[in-house]
Protein backbone atom coordinates (compact mmCIF):
# COMPACT_ATOMS: atom_id res chain seq x y z
CA UNK A 1 0.00 0.00 0.00
CA UNK A 2 1.19 3.50 -0.83
CA UNK A 3 1.58 6.74 1.05
CA UNK A 4 -0.88 9.11 -0.60
CA UNK A 5 -1.78 12.80 -0.34
CA UNK A 6 -5.23 13.94 -1.44
CA UNK A 7 -5.86 17.64 -2.08
CA UNK A 8 -9.45 18.84 -2.21
CA UNK A 9 -12.34 17.27 -0.28
CA UNK A 10 -15.44 18.42 -2.13
CA UNK A 11 -18.36 16.19 -3.07
CA UNK A 12 -16.04 14.12 -5.28
CA UNK A 13 -12.74 14.24 -3.42
CA UNK A 14 -14.11 13.38 0.02
CA UNK A 15 -15.43 9.92 -0.95
CA UNK A 16 -12.55 9.23 -3.36
CA UNK A 17 -10.00 9.79 -0.61
CA UNK A 18 -12.16 7.57 1.57
CA UNK A 19 -11.90 4.69 -0.93
CA UNK A 20 -8.11 5.02 -0.87
CA UNK A 21 -8.08 4.81 2.93
CA UNK A 22 -10.47 1.83 2.89
CA UNK A 23 -8.08 -0.02 0.59
CA UNK A 24 -5.29 0.41 3.11
CA UNK A 25 -3.38 3.33 1.65
CA UNK A 26 -1.83 5.75 4.13
CA UNK A 27 -3.72 8.95 3.30
CA UNK A 28 -2.99 12.54 4.29
CA UNK A 29 -5.59 15.06 3.20
CA UNK A 30 -5.60 18.79 2.60
CA UNK A 31 -8.58 21.07 2.06
CA UNK A 32 -8.74 24.83 1.75
CA UNK A 33 -11.46 24.78 4.44
CA UNK A 34 -9.77 22.88 7.29
CA UNK A 35 -13.07 21.74 8.81
CA UNK A 36 -13.64 19.35 5.90
CA UNK A 37 -10.22 17.80 6.43
CA UNK A 38 -10.98 17.40 10.13
CA UNK A 39 -14.29 15.73 9.29
CA UNK A 40 -12.60 13.40 6.80
CA UNK A 41 -10.01 12.27 9.34
CA UNK A 42 -12.74 11.70 11.92
CA UNK A 43 -14.55 9.42 9.47
CA UNK A 44 -11.69 7.65 7.71
CA UNK A 45 -8.60 7.99 9.90
CA UNK A 46 -5.32 9.04 8.33
CA UNK A 47 -4.05 12.56 8.82
CA UNK A 48 -4.59 16.11 7.62
CA UNK A 49 -2.08 18.80 6.71
CA UNK A 50 -2.22 22.58 6.77
CA UNK A 51 -0.80 23.09 3.26
CA UNK A 52 -0.46 21.10 0.03
CA UNK A 53 3.32 21.20 0.59
CA UNK A 54 2.98 19.52 3.98
CA UNK A 55 0.49 16.94 2.69
CA UNK A 56 2.78 15.98 -0.20
CA UNK A 57 5.94 15.47 1.84
CA UNK A 58 6.93 11.82 1.79
CA UNK A 59 4.02 10.80 -0.43
CA UNK A 60 4.46 8.43 -3.35
CA UNK A 61 1.28 9.72 -5.02
CA UNK A 62 -0.33 13.14 -4.75
CA UNK A 63 -3.90 13.46 -6.02
CA UNK A 64 -5.97 16.60 -6.50
CA UNK A 65 -9.64 17.35 -7.10
CA UNK A 66 -10.15 21.09 -6.78
CA UNK A 67 -12.19 23.76 -8.56
CA UNK A 68 -10.60 25.41 -11.57
CA UNK A 69 -7.35 26.41 -13.29
CA UNK A 70 -6.39 28.93 -10.62
CA UNK A 71 -7.16 26.50 -7.79
CA UNK A 72 -5.02 23.83 -9.42
CA UNK A 73 -2.08 26.17 -9.93
CA UNK A 74 -2.42 27.26 -6.32
CA UNK A 75 -2.23 23.76 -4.86
CA UNK A 76 0.63 22.76 -7.17
CA UNK A 77 3.00 25.72 -7.26
CA UNK A 78 4.62 28.22 -4.91
CA UNK A 79 6.32 27.59 -1.57
CA UNK A 80 3.17 26.07 -0.05
CA UNK A 81 2.33 24.07 -3.17
CA UNK A 82 2.46 20.31 -3.53
CA UNK A 83 5.30 20.34 -6.07
CA UNK A 84 7.60 21.94 -3.50
CA UNK A 85 6.92 19.08 -1.10
CA UNK A 86 7.17 16.24 -3.61
CA UNK A 87 10.40 14.32 -4.02
CA UNK A 88 11.68 13.42 -7.47
CA UNK A 89 9.84 10.36 -8.74
CA UNK A 90 6.57 11.21 -7.02
CA UNK A 91 3.43 10.92 -9.15
CA UNK A 92 0.86 13.72 -9.34
CA UNK A 93 -2.64 12.73 -10.47
CA UNK A 94 -5.06 15.56 -11.17
CA UNK A 95 -8.79 14.81 -11.16
CA UNK A 96 -9.88 18.44 -11.57
CA UNK A 97 -11.69 19.52 -14.74
CA UNK A 98 -9.47 22.30 -16.06
CA UNK A 99 -8.12 23.59 -19.36
CA UNK A 100 -5.70 21.48 -21.37
CA UNK A 101 -3.40 24.50 -21.30
CA UNK A 102 -2.90 24.57 -17.53
CA UNK A 103 -2.54 20.78 -17.55
CA UNK A 104 0.26 20.90 -20.10
CA UNK A 105 2.00 23.72 -18.24
CA UNK A 106 1.96 21.83 -14.95
CA UNK A 107 2.92 18.53 -16.57
CA UNK A 108 5.94 20.20 -18.16
CA UNK A 109 6.93 21.77 -14.83
CA UNK A 110 6.59 18.40 -13.10
CA UNK A 111 8.74 16.74 -15.77
CA UNK A 112 11.49 19.34 -15.32
CA UNK A 113 11.49 18.49 -11.62
CA UNK A 114 11.64 14.76 -12.24
CA UNK A 115 8.04 14.12 -11.17
CA UNK A 116 5.22 12.34 -12.94
CA UNK A 117 1.93 13.95 -13.94
CA UNK A 118 -1.33 12.48 -15.22
CA UNK A 119 -4.44 14.53 -15.99
CA UNK A 120 -7.43 12.40 -15.07
CA UNK A 121 -10.78 14.22 -15.07
CA UNK A 122 -13.83 12.31 -13.97
CA UNK A 123 -17.35 11.44 -15.06
CA UNK A 124 -19.99 9.81 -12.89
CA UNK A 125 -20.85 12.54 -10.44
CA UNK A 126 -21.14 12.38 -6.68
CA UNK A 127 -22.87 9.00 -6.79
CA UNK A 128 -20.05 7.57 -8.90
CA UNK A 129 -17.47 8.88 -6.45
CA UNK A 130 -19.33 7.50 -3.44
CA UNK A 131 -19.83 4.09 -5.05
CA UNK A 132 -16.32 3.90 -6.54
CA UNK A 133 -17.54 3.56 -10.14
CA UNK A 134 -16.17 6.65 -11.86
CA UNK A 135 -15.13 6.89 -15.50
CA UNK A 136 -11.65 8.41 -15.68
CA UNK A 137 -10.20 9.97 -18.85
CA UNK A 138 -6.42 10.24 -18.70
CA UNK A 139 -3.57 12.03 -20.40
CA UNK A 140 0.15 11.58 -19.84
CA UNK A 141 3.05 9.40 -20.83
CA UNK A 142 2.63 5.64 -21.01
CA UNK A 143 5.02 5.22 -18.08
CA UNK A 144 3.26 7.76 -15.86
CA UNK A 145 -0.14 6.29 -16.62
CA UNK A 146 1.04 2.77 -15.87
CA UNK A 147 2.16 3.90 -12.42
CA UNK A 148 -0.98 5.90 -11.71
CA UNK A 149 -3.62 3.46 -12.95
CA UNK A 150 -3.60 1.01 -9.99
CA UNK A 151 -4.26 3.88 -7.58
CA UNK A 152 -7.12 5.26 -9.68
CA UNK A 153 -8.69 1.82 -10.06
CA UNK A 154 -9.60 2.11 -6.39
CA UNK A 155 -12.61 4.23 -7.32
CA UNK A 156 -13.00 3.64 -11.08
CA UNK A 157 -15.40 1.66 -13.22
CA UNK A 158 -13.17 2.39 -16.21
CA UNK A 159 -9.84 4.18 -16.43
CA UNK A 160 -8.16 4.73 -19.80
CA UNK A 161 -5.18 6.64 -21.21
CA UNK A 162 -6.28 8.65 -24.24
CA UNK A 163 -3.04 10.33 -25.24
CA UNK A 164 -0.33 12.68 -24.00
CA UNK A 165 -0.78 15.42 -21.38
CA UNK A 166 -4.03 17.32 -21.85
CA UNK A 167 -5.80 14.45 -23.61
CA UNK A 168 -7.81 13.60 -20.51
CA UNK A 169 -9.05 17.17 -20.29
CA UNK A 170 -9.98 17.24 -23.99
CA UNK A 171 -11.93 14.00 -23.51
CA UNK A 172 -13.74 15.52 -20.52
CA UNK A 173 -14.73 18.44 -22.74
CA UNK A 174 -16.32 15.95 -25.14
CA UNK A 175 -18.15 14.43 -22.16
CA UNK A 176 -19.57 17.79 -21.10
CA UNK A 177 -20.54 18.69 -24.66
CA UNK A 178 -22.56 15.46 -24.84
CA UNK A 179 -24.22 16.05 -21.48
CA UNK A 180 -25.25 19.61 -22.34
CA UNK A 181 -27.18 18.48 -25.40
CA UNK A 182 -28.67 15.44 -23.68
CA UNK A 183 -29.99 17.38 -20.69
CA UNK A 184 -31.54 20.07 -22.88
CA UNK A 185 -33.24 17.43 -25.02
CA UNK A 186 -34.54 15.58 -21.96
CA UNK A 187 -35.77 18.85 -20.44
CA UNK A 188 -37.67 19.73 -23.60
CA UNK A 189 -39.22 16.25 -23.81
CA UNK A 190 -40.39 16.21 -20.19
CA UNK A 191 -41.73 19.76 -20.38
CA UNK A 192 -43.53 18.86 -23.63
CA UNK A 193 -45.08 15.83 -21.95
CA UNK A 194 -46.31 17.94 -19.05
CA UNK A 195 -48.00 20.39 -21.45
CA UNK A 196 -49.52 17.47 -23.35
CA UNK A 197 -50.96 15.97 -20.17
CA UNK A 198 -48.95 12.75 -20.26
CA UNK A 199 -47.53 10.81 -17.29
CA UNK A 200 -43.83 11.59 -17.71
CA UNK A 201 -42.62 8.68 -15.59
CA UNK A 202 -44.73 6.22 -17.55
CA UNK A 203 -43.47 7.57 -20.86
CA UNK A 204 -39.85 7.41 -19.70
CA UNK A 205 -40.36 3.79 -18.64
CA UNK A 206 -41.07 3.02 -22.29
CA UNK A 207 -38.76 5.33 -24.23
CA UNK A 208 -35.75 4.76 -21.96
CA UNK A 209 -35.69 1.19 -23.29
CA UNK A 210 -35.34 2.42 -26.87
CA UNK A 211 -33.09 4.67 -28.89
CA UNK A 212 -33.84 7.74 -26.73
CA UNK A 213 -32.48 6.13 -23.57
CA UNK A 214 -29.54 7.68 -21.71
CA UNK A 215 -27.95 7.84 -18.28
CA UNK A 216 -29.49 11.28 -17.81
CA UNK A 217 -32.94 9.98 -18.61
CA UNK A 218 -32.72 7.00 -16.28
CA UNK A 219 -31.09 8.81 -13.37
CA UNK A 220 -32.60 12.30 -13.54
CA UNK A 221 -36.16 12.11 -14.91
CA UNK A 222 -37.79 11.48 -11.52
CA UNK A 223 -36.19 14.46 -9.81
CA UNK A 224 -36.83 16.65 -12.85
CA UNK A 225 -40.52 15.75 -12.82
CA UNK A 226 -40.61 16.43 -9.07
CA UNK A 227 -38.85 19.80 -9.54
CA UNK A 228 -36.06 18.77 -7.14
CA UNK A 229 -32.51 19.81 -7.93
CA UNK A 230 -30.65 19.93 -4.60
CA UNK A 231 -28.18 17.22 -5.63
CA UNK A 232 -25.69 16.31 -8.32
CA UNK A 233 -23.41 18.50 -10.43
CA UNK A 234 -23.99 22.22 -9.90
CA UNK A 235 -24.92 24.61 -12.70
CA UNK A 236 -22.04 26.91 -11.72
CA UNK A 237 -19.55 24.10 -12.31
CA UNK A 238 -21.19 23.12 -15.59
CA UNK A 239 -20.89 26.69 -16.87
CA UNK A 240 -17.22 26.68 -15.87
CA UNK A 241 -16.71 23.47 -17.84
CA UNK A 242 -18.67 24.67 -20.87
CA UNK A 243 -16.63 27.86 -20.86
CA UNK A 244 -13.50 25.72 -21.17
CA UNK A 245 -15.12 23.75 -24.01
CA UNK A 246 -16.09 26.88 -25.92
CA UNK A 247 -12.69 28.55 -25.45
CA UNK A 248 -10.91 25.41 -26.63
CA UNK A 249 -13.23 25.07 -29.61
CA UNK A 250 -12.35 28.62 -30.60
CA UNK A 251 -8.63 27.79 -30.37
CA UNK A 252 -8.82 24.64 -32.49
CA UNK A 253 -11.45 25.82 -34.97
CA UNK A 254 -14.25 23.48 -33.86
CA UNK A 255 -17.93 24.46 -34.05
CA UNK A 256 -20.13 24.00 -30.96
CA UNK A 257 -23.43 25.76 -31.76
CA UNK A 258 -25.64 23.63 -29.51
CA UNK A 259 -23.17 23.79 -26.63
CA UNK A 260 -23.00 27.59 -26.90
CA UNK A 261 -26.80 27.79 -26.84
CA UNK A 262 -27.18 25.48 -23.83
CA UNK A 263 -24.49 27.44 -22.00
CA UNK A 264 -26.75 30.50 -22.32
CA UNK A 265 -29.71 28.47 -21.08
CA UNK A 266 -27.68 27.59 -17.98
CA UNK A 267 -27.02 31.32 -17.60
CA UNK A 268 -30.79 31.76 -17.46
CA UNK A 269 -30.96 29.19 -14.67
CA UNK A 270 -28.30 31.10 -12.76
CA UNK A 271 -30.37 34.28 -13.10
CA UNK A 272 -33.28 32.33 -11.61
CA UNK A 273 -31.11 31.59 -8.55
CA UNK A 274 -30.21 28.04 -9.56
CA UNK A 275 -26.44 28.36 -9.31
CA UNK A 276 -26.09 25.33 -7.04
CA UNK A 277 -28.90 23.30 -8.61
CA UNK A 278 -28.11 20.10 -10.46
CA UNK A 279 -27.55 20.48 -14.20
CA UNK A 280 -30.92 18.82 -14.85
CA UNK A 281 -32.53 22.07 -13.62
CA UNK A 282 -32.51 23.25 -17.26
CA UNK A 283 -36.16 22.17 -17.26
CA UNK A 284 -36.96 25.04 -14.87
CA UNK A 285 -36.60 27.66 -17.60
CA UNK A 286 -39.12 25.77 -19.78
CA UNK A 287 -41.75 25.88 -17.06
Amino acid sequence: MAKVAFLGLGVMGFPMAGHLAAKGHQVTVYNRTPAKATAWVAKHGGASAATPHAAAQGAEFVLSCVGNDDDLRSVCTGPDGAFAGMAAGTMFIDHTTVSAEVTRDLAALAARQGKGFVDAPLSGGQAGAENGVLSIMCGGSHADYARAEPVMQTYARICKRLGDSGSGQLAKMMNQICIAGLVQGLSEALAFGEKAGLDGAAVVEVISQGAAGSWQMVNRHKTMLADKFDHGFAVDWMRKDLGICLATANQIGASLPVTALVDQFYKDVQRMGGNRNDTSSLIRRLR
